[in-house]
């Protein structure tokens, strides 16, 4: 069931632009929106929201239009990075504000902040007043204030980028777990990929106030629209030459290196190759795989939380690879040492050029 429709949805404000967005939410699906600074990702869910006016399209919520709805009228949520709680108020005020309008009995009112309080972990802090809050705890207190009120969907604009990464960890377990509960449909706004691997059912990749592909996580990741998509989440991107066809596999040269793909694309043709980095295989002794391995030299090593990048070179090539802490330590990985790299074919995406 669809919860909701973006119909060629353009605003105008000042000299930024969104154009034609077109996107179709489901009913309890979560959908992350990630793209650079600029791209109009909070503006995109800011005129769902209603703070802005489109000049063209619709917004279609659960079979409603709503584009001319104000703000409250929509049956919308949403959370910011900054929180934006009453400091005057205790924790239970200000979950309790965002459903006084609907819920009127005071028992009903009491047992459901009781509920999402529990659900986010916040009982223990209901008397307390948001000054005395950590950054974590002050933003699961607007995430409950958010969704106490039941809104057909839910909004959230960067809610972690505030937070260090062991608080944003639990965090994600918490709207996890309040999303499973409260059947949410949630449009989330985020700079961070894990955020999408950890939370979203579909992602959205804006650039220059347009949606540049949409779909299913792991089918934007493995199989990107363009070159934009694909260097904005980080994959390797190769060209080469498919040399010979082996059945279901080609074999395609890039520089001095043969690679086995699966493709029906046929020989003489040049085409691009898409690599994630949590793909390629590494390992201090040849692997007795035929093509598709090679000897490389790490160039860098840059620590990201529990996970290393790892650049690699051979001759013109160029990749990335993100490997655990714990097995660049196993292998011994240091900056000019040489290992050998396999990429496995169906690991390969392909792109004619």
């Amino acid at each position: 069931m669809e919860m909701i429709r973006l119909e060629n949805l353009s605003v105008a404000l000042g000299q930024f632009h969104l154009r034609n967005i077109n996107l179709a939410v489901e009913k309890g699906e979560y959908v992350c929106i990630i793209g650079p600074t600029g791209a109009g990702k909070t503006v995109l869910i800011e005129t769902i929201a209603g703070f802005h006016k489109p000049y063209k399209g619709r917004i279609i919520l659960d079979g409603d239009d709503i584009t001319s709805k104000p703000p409250e009228k929509r049956g919308i949520s949403i959370v910011y990075q900054d929180y934006m709680l009453f400091p005057h108020m205790t924790v239970y005020e200000n979950i309790a504000y965002g459903a006084k309008k609907k819920i009127r009995d005071k028992r009903i009112l009491e047992e459901e902040i009781e509920r999402i309080a529990h659900i986010m972990g916040i009982s223990h802090l209901l008397n307390r007043k948001p000054e005395t809050l950590s950054g974590g705890e002050q933003q699961r207190v607007a995430i409950a204030r958010a969704i106490i009120s039941k809104p057909k969907l839910l909004l959230m604009d960067e809610p972690f980028s505030a937070l260090d990464t062991r608080t944003t960890e639990k965090l994600r377990d918490f709207v996890k777990r309040v999303a499973t509960e409260y059947d949410l449909t949630i449009i989330h706004v985020t700079h961070d990929i894990v955020d999408v691997w950890s939370l979203a059912d579909k992602v959205a990749i804006m650039n220059n106030g347009t949606i540049i592909q949409y779909g299913e996580v792991e089918e934007v990741f493995s199989k990107p629209a363009d070159d934009f998509v694909a260097e904005f989440i980080d994959i390797n991107i190769l060209e080469g030459e498919i040399t010979e066809v082996l059945g279901e596999m080609v074999l395609v040269k890039v520089g001095d290196t043969i690679l086995r793909v699966k493709t029906n694309t046929t020989t003489g043709h040049r085409i691009r190759i898409f690599i994630r980095p949590e793909d390629i295989y590494i390992s201090n002794t040849p692997p007795d795989y035929g093509p598709g391995c090679f000897r490389a030299v790490v160039e860098k090593i840059l620590e990201n939380g529990p996970y290393v990048q790892l650049f690699l070179s051979r001759n013109n090539i160029v990749l990335k690879a993100v490997l655990t802490r714990g097995y660049v330590r196993c292998l011994g990985l240091a900056r000019g040492k040489h290992v050998y790299v396999y990429i496995r074919p169906e690991n390969v995406r392909v792109a004619e050029t």
